[in-house]
């Protein structure tokens, strides 16, 4: 379907919108837009794009905050919102290097940047020496996944890619034994409400056929 045909002239030649069809049926967009295009308009070129069957499962080539703004409820930038905030954190203590029966405690921030298009988390271990990170997580399109970045002050660089699905956020990557072997590691984010959340730090040595919890944490949103 050309663009005119559904939209009209004055939109089309304000700005497009690009369709293409990959193997495997999805649909794929892409808005071309003109310098002085308003928002309002591409706006109603992404909405329209929608409408002609372009759903938030297809891989799709968007601007974020745009997207985010014209249906924030179908952008899949927004799958991480349940992250959002300030959290207290507590786990069994000797999962973290403490005396078996001890609790562990910490603290989460997470907040929306760059249009709320990029998911930063400030964490701490309250311990004295504990772990202390930060992450950086963003919707990428093109792959119709997560992808974060995490670094801390044990000099750790992880990179993990993964989806939100079945209402948990799964993201993984692929790490190695210090003599070369090849295992997966996963984050786990569930048991999903406004107050209150789970997360699992887990390990495959089989190809991710079973998982091994090496961390659990509890969060619970700060008052």
């Amino acid at each position: 379907m050309r663009w005119e045909q559904c939209c009209g002239a004055h939109e089309a030649r304000a700005g497009r919108i690009k369709f293409d069809h990959s193997n495997s049926g999805n649909a794929i967009f892409t808005l071309v837009q003109e310098e002085h295009m308003s928002v309002s308009l591409k706006q109603t070129l992404i909405l329209s794009a929608m409408a002609l069957g372009v759903t938030a499962t297809a891989a799709v080539v968007y601007d974020c905050a745009l997207f985010t703004e014209a249906s924030p409820n179908l952008s899949p930038a927004r799958q991480f919102d349940f992250w959002l905030g300030e959290w207290e954190l507590t786990w069994p203590g000797e999962q973290s290097g403490l005396a078996a029966g001890e609790i562990g405690r910490g603290s989460n921030t997470i907040t929306a940047l760059f249009d709320s298009c990029v998911i930063q988390e400030n964490f701490v271990d309250l311990a004295p020496q504990g772990l202390r990170g930060m992450s950086v997580s963003v919707y990428n399109s093109r792959l119709g996944k997560w992808q974060q970045t995490w670094v801390d002050n044990q000099g750790s660089y992880l990179d993990f890619v993964g989806e939100f699905q079945q209402d948990k956020m799964i993201l993984s990557r692929t790490a190695q034994t210090k003599d070369g072997k090849e295992f997966l590691q996963r984050m786990v984010w569930y048991n999903l409400t406004r107050d209150a959340l789970d997360w699992n730090w887990e390990a495959s040595q089989d190809g991710g056929k079973t998982w091994k919890v090496n961390w659990q944490i509890h969060y619970q949103r700060k008052s």
